[in-house]
């Protein structure tokens, strides 16, 4: 028999609520329990649901031969947008399994992995996802509603948005150093000793295309980091001899990934090692239309770097930074606070730059202990930074700092940021975390040597 088996009269036990044709009131049998609810909430469910259909019947109840607890956690689904707590009690794989059925997985989707639901200050450790094989993660990437890519080794593991394994496959890549994800099935990935940047198909498990610099020395270039915005791939490469770098773009709308232009062309002449240093930091700055490429050096004299800000319609440097004292371990950009930050490789502290003095001299403030930027003990050294929202987040050894701004005034100077808890997001062992990264409503952290990924969720909402 099948599950939705048409429907059958009200039973004499009810005989007392009659069915009434123009009635907006619906009755639903389900399993062999009655649910009561109206025709609006049901279409909620959308025109290809079969509960949409069951909104149009009348004068009788139909019956489902489906689990009526689970039934019950989709209707408050329907009727509030969000998942009840009762559904905690709930495996979240058969609740996909259920919400498939009814043809409602999207709005699952919706209330288990939106964004707007993320909870910096209530996050702790809800599961890890494990990974095949001794390699630890390299890399990391996620997709706007929670489906994550790993890289370890020569693999990439996939996780769909409900953190179900979706697939491992094996790559030409004896280590993976960059990736990102362009959607739920294709990565773009790379690495510092292998040449090309190669777009993946992590579902089939085929490499659907590669991308390579032409240098002018006509050797391999290997891929230092990836970036993205809308319309376009970024990808800085570098000669295999290390002798120049570039950063080439693509077409995004283009199936076949066509070049666009290529930026900050550089070759080593002489002395001058800044012109050496590629790229190994990308973010698109949509209120901008900026490019920011970040890199850095270890020389002789010291940690150098800079960081440039670029107009891709006129390939043109409109700000740069020059990096001499204190400079980043890693630096990341922030539409929302309108502001660039970093973490030095020195002090371990994090620095602010106001984003709307683009063009002037560039002048940090350091949001912790100022006197530690001299001490030359690179307390910093591995650290990663990263925004989301209006919150910063920045790791330090096995632990993550959360630094929130207090709202005061409008310029730099008068802004005050103050690091808070991270809830119960703690981890005793204390193995060094090596990447982070957001998706959905939740935030996953790799760390050294174990052959896992962490994920931190919102424990009022988190399964």
């Amino acid at each position: 028999m099948p599950p939705f088996v048409g429907s059958h009269p009200l039973s004499s036990g009810f005989s007392r609520n009659s069915i009434d044709s123009s009635s907006n009131i619906v009755t639903i049998d389900v399993g062999g329990h009655l649910f009561q609810t109206t025709k609006q909430t049901l279409k909620q469910s959308g025109s290809k649901s079969i509960l949409s259909e069951i909104s149009n019947l009348d004068g009788s109840i139909p019956f489902i031969d489906r689990d009526p607890e689970m039934f019950s956690i989709l209707l408050s689904l329907l009727r509030t947008g969000n998942l009840p707590s009762k559904a905690k009690t709930f495996d979240i794989q058969d609740l996909v399994f259920e919400s498939q059925f009814y043809g409602v997985e999207h709005l699952l989707l919706n209330s288990h992995s939106n964004p707007s639901q993320f909870e910096p200050f209530d996050l702790e450790k809800s599961l890890i996802l494990p990974l095949s094989g001794r390699d630890s993660p390299t890399a990391i990437s996620t997709t706007q509603l929670g489906s994550v890519q790993v890289a370890h080794g020569c693999k990439i593991t996939s996780f769909d948005w409900s953190l179900k394994r979706k697939s491992t496959i094996l790559t030409q890549f004896a280590g993976i150093d960059s990736m990102l994800s362009l959607s739920p099935n294709v990565v773009a990935a790379g690495a510092t000793d292998f040449s090309g940047l190669q777009i993946i198909d992590v579902s089939k498990g085929f490499v659907k295309e590669t991308l390579n610099w032409e240098n002018v020395t006509k050797s391999g270039s290997t891929v230092q980091a990836i970036g993205a915005s809308k319309e376009f791939l970024f990808t800085s490469f570098e000669s295999s001899r290390r002798n120049s770098n570039c950063i080439m773009i693509y077409d995004l709308s283009d199936n076949g990934f066509r070049p666009v232009s290529e930026i900050g062309h550089y070759e080593i002449f002489g002395a001058e090692l800044d012109s050496a240093i590629p790229a190994t930091k990308l973010s698109w700055i949509s209120s901008y239309n900026l490019l920011m490429a970040a890199g850095s050096h270890s020389g002789p004299s010291g940690v150098r770097g800079n960081i440039r800000f670029w107009d891709l319609r006129s390939g043109n440097v409109v700000w740069e930074i020059k990096e001499n004292v204190d400079c980043f371990a890693d630096c990341t950009v922030s539409d929302d606070l309108s502001a660039i930050l970093k973490v030095g490789v020195h002090s371990g502290e994090v620095f602010i730059s106001d984003l709307r003095n683009i063009g002037k001299e560039n002048t940090w403030t350091c949001l912790g202990d100022s006197r530690k930027v001299t001490n030359g003990k690179k307390e910093g050294f591995g650290s990663k930074i990263e925004s989301h929202g209006n919150q910063v987040f920045c790791s330090k050894g096995g632990n993550i700092e959360l630094w929130s701004e207090v709202l005061i005034g409008s310029s730099i100077k008068d802004r005050v940021f103050r690091k808070n808890s991270m809830g119960r997001a703690k981890d005793s062992c204390g193995n060094k975390i090596t990447d982070f990264s957001f998706g959905g409503n939740k935030m996953f952290v790799t760390r050294k040597d174990q052959q896992f990924v962490e994920v931190w969720q919102s424990s009022v909402r988190g399964f």
